[in-house]
């Protein structure tokens, strides 16, 4: 049993309610770039990945540096616009994250937001220093490579079987097990959970709170079998 000391949060779809505004924000780039229409289970399946590898990933084709530059730009603008209120977090979130914390548990973030993007929801939420350290797809490898991981990991001087990651995309799923870090799948976002427990996580939940009672068992076990021990 892994005595957990560091959780790692995906942040679209995972912590806050974002999914449908980068939907509606990847249709808007599209349409001004005169690109095909897609459904909303296309585009929720490049979600998590860094937005030059969801771009290639939805529109193979695309391959004009320029026109792939102006799809970039007409997506970010669009998000921007929309999170003028910041997107809400998942019920459960906030109480869960401050309980972890108080139980002393190491937070961080890995998400496939770009550093700009995940420092303006941060300050959106007044949660600049929330978290112990947080990584963005465009300072390091996009999921699922397992790199932002690894510096997490270094960062808080933490071995893979003491940490988790918590995600609602295969691409989360796989960059943990790439890792070496336990799996848990949450099925509230981009993925339902028929699709996410295909890639075998330790632990699938349909709410956040689910985290905090999973996490809380474990503990007692732990602490009973430590107690054992030195007894």
């Amino acid at each position: 049993m892994a005595d957990y000391q560091l959780l790692v949060f995906d942040w679209d779809g995972t912590l806050v309610d974002s999914i449908a505004r980068i939907v509606e924000s990847m249709r808007v780039a599209a349409a001004e770039c005169g690109l095909p229409w897609l459904d909303d289970m296309t585009i929720r399946g490049i979600i998590g990945l860094g937005l030059p590898e969801a771009i290639r990933s939805l529109y193979p084709d695309l391959e004009d540096a320029a026109q792939i530059a102006v799809f970039r730009q007409i997506y970010s603008d669009h998000y921007l616009s929309l999170e003028s209120t910041p997107s809400p977090l998942f019920d459960g979130v906030l109480e869960s994250l401050l309980a972890f914390r108080a139980q002393g548990y190491r937070l961080a973030v890995a998400t496939g937001k770009s550093r700009r993007g995940l420092d303006r929801v941060l300050a959106g939420h007044g949660w600049q220093d929330f978290f112990d350290v947080t990584r963005c797809a465009d300072e390091t490898a996009s999921k699922p490579d397992p790199q932002m991981l690894h510096e997490i990991l270094a960062h808080c001087g933490v071995v893979p079987a003491q940490a988790l990651m918590v995600g609602d995309s295969p691409f989360d799923l796989l960059m943990a097990q790439r890792a070496g870090m336990t799996a848990v799948a949450v099925g509230y976002g981009a993925q339902p959970l028929a699709v996410l427990q295909a890639y075998r996580p330790q632990l699938a939940i349909d709410s956040f709170d689910g985290l905090g009672r999973w996490l809380g068992g474990r503990r007692i076990a732990y602490t009973e079998v430590g107690e054992h021990a030195i007894g």
